[in-house]
C-alpha cells in the first residue's frame, strides 16, 4: 500500500532537486547570457494499456490494440540551454478487452478468449517531470533552435476508477443489473478483496515514474509545435480490475460475482458478439482453462500495469527578461 504522505513529499523533493540542479547548472553553463524562459502547452494523443488483457509479452499486437485519447495542459519552465521542469496535467482514456485482443486466434490466445475480461480506465495524472534538451537552447527565448530534441523523465501522481460492462441480455435473466451498462469495479471487490483471506481492496490513487523522449519544433518567435512519446509505469496492478485469482464464489454476492468470472457467457458484452462457436470449440480442447482459478498475473507481479502515451501540443513560448549591459 503507498503512503501517499510519503509520495507528496517525494514529489516536492524532486520539484526542489530539479530547482536545485538547474540553479547549479545555471551558475556553471558556458553560456553566461541565457535568459530562461517558460512555456504553456495544449495537446492530445494516443493512450495504449499494457497489463493481463494487452499482455507486454506481445508488445506490437498490444501497442496496436484498442488505442484510446489522451488530452493535456503543461507549464515548462526553461532554466539553462540544457535542462527544463515540467508540470503537466493529463487525462488519458484506456482501454482493455480479452475478447478484441484474441478473437482473430482464438487458438493462440484461448486463456484471454475463454476469460472474457474487459475495462475501460478515465486516468488523471498529474506529473512533474525534469527535461535534458539534446541540443542546447540558444541564449533566449528568441535564438531557440529549429528542433530541438530531448528526453524526460520524473514522478506521477495517477487517480483512476475501472469499469466494465453487465453481460448482454442474451445473457441475462437476472434483476441484478441492467444488461449492457458500464458499472464501476473497484467498489464490487471483484477478486474478494477485504474478505478474510484476500487481499485489502486496491486504491484508486497510485503513483507512476514516466520516461520519454520527444522534440519540438520552432514555428515562430511565440510558438513551438512538439511531438513525444512516453511509458508510465505505475505501482498498481489494478488499472484493469485484474491482478490476482478468482475468488471463491461463496466470497462474493450479487452483480460482484457475475463480473468477477465471464467464462461462461456467450457474448463479449463490450462489443455485444457473439464468442461462438469458437468458445464451444475450446470447451472441448481446453477444459482447463474454464476452471482454473487463474485470473491474472498475481497481485505483486512485475511489471505492474502501465500505459505508453504519444502527445502532440502546440506551446505559447513566453519570454523571459533580458537583461541588457550597463551604458558606459
Amino acid at each position: 500500500m503507498i503512503n501517499y504522505r510519503q509520495l507528496v513529499t517525494g514529489v516536492t523533493a524532486v520539484c526542489l532537486l530539479v530547482g536545485s540542479t538547474t540553479k547549479t547548472s545555471a551558475q556553471r553553463r558556458p553560456n553566461p547570457h541565457f535568459a530562461p524562459y517558460s512555456a504553456v502547452s495544449l495537446g492530445a494523443g494516443t493512450s495504449t494499456y499494457f497489463g493481463e488483457l494487452n499482455p507486454y509479452s506481445v508488445p506490437w499486437k498490444s501497442l496496436f490494440t484498442l488505442p484510446r485519447w489522451n488530452a493535456g495542459i503543461g507549464y515548462t519552465r526553461y532554466f539553462t540551454p540544457r535542462f527544463a521542469a515540467r508540470a503537466m496535467f493529463t487525462w488519458a482514456r484506456m482501454v482493455g478487452d480479452d475478447y478484441t485482443f484474441s478473437k482473430s486466434n482464438p487458438e493462440k490466445y484461448a486463456l484471454q478468449y475463454v476469460r472474457n475480461l474487459h475495462f475501460r480506465n478515465d486516468v488523471k495524472e498529474f506529473s512533474v517531470t525534469g527535461i535534458y534538451n539534446l541540443i542546447p537552447e540558444g541564449r533566449n527565448s528568441d535564438a531557440r533552435p529549429k528542433i530541438v530534441p530531448y528526453l524526460f523523465a520524473g514522478l506521477a501522481l495517477v487517480a483512476h476508477s475501472p469499469e466494465a460492462v453487465t453481460p448482454t441480455a442474451s445473457y441475462s435473466s437476472s434483476q441484478q443489473y441492467t444488461p449492457g451498462t458500464w458499472v464501476k469495479l473497484q467498489p464490487l471487490h471483484t477478486e474478494g478483496q477485504g474478505q478474510p483471506g484476500y487481499q485489502k481492496p486496491y486504491s484508486l490513487v497510485t503513483a507512476a515514474i514516466p520516461v520519454g523522449f520527444g522534440a519540438r519544433f520552432k514555428l515562430n518567435e511565440s510558438f513551438n509545435i512538439g511531438a513525444e512519446i512516453s511509458y508510465r509505469m505505475t505501482f498498481t496492478n489494478y488499472l484493469d480490475d485484474v491482478g490476482d485469482g478468482y475468488a471463491n464464489p461463496d466470497a462474493l454476492q450479487g452483480l460482484a460475482s457475475i463480473m468477477a468470472d465471464r467464462r461462461n457467457e456467450p457474448d463479449a458484452a463490450r462489443v455485444n458478439e457473439s464468442r461462438d462457436p469458437a468458445l464451444q470449440q475450446l470447451r472441448q480442447t481446453n477444459p482447463e482453462l474454464f476452471s482454473t482459478s487463474a485470473r491474472g498475473g498475481g497481485a505483486k507481479k512485475i511489471p505492474r500495469d502501465g500505459y505508453v502515451l504519444t502527445h502532440f501540443s502546440i506551446q505559447y513560448v513566453i519570454p523571459g527578461k533580458i537583461k541588457c549591459p550597463p551604458v558606459k
